[in-house]
């Protein structure tokens, strides 16, 4: 299982995202965490926003394309997106598949 990773500056744009993803079968879930506080180097200043944390449920196969949609449809110009290689149980990787599959 992959996880992949980014912020999102609301929870329209996260579940926007979320929803994409899902409708394509490039991801088996989402989960948006609110309460996110970011503080990152921004055009010669640091700057401050409260985002919402997306993370996406995914396999090596889908990952390519799943961080293009991203890249695509997120509203920054620059989205920072992340992934990891997570272990799961025999049950979850066989959900993950059989959702990312259909």
């Amino acid at each position: 299982m992959i996880h992949v990773v980014t912020t999102c500056p609301d929870i329209d744009s996260a579940r926007a995202i979320a929803r994409a993803a899902l409708d394509r079968r490039l991801a088996a879930c989402a989960n948006i965490l609110p309460g996110v506080v970011s503080l990152f180097h921004w055009q010669d200043r640091i700057d401050e926003e409260p985002e919402l944390q997306l993370t996406l449920k995914t396999d090596d196969g889908h990952r390519a394309a799943l961080v293009s949609l991203i890249a695509e449809t997120h509203p920054h110009d620059l989205p920072v997106i992340t992934w990891e290689t997570v272990e799961t149980t025999p049950e979850a990787a066989a959900w993950l598949t059989a959702e990312t599959s259909a």
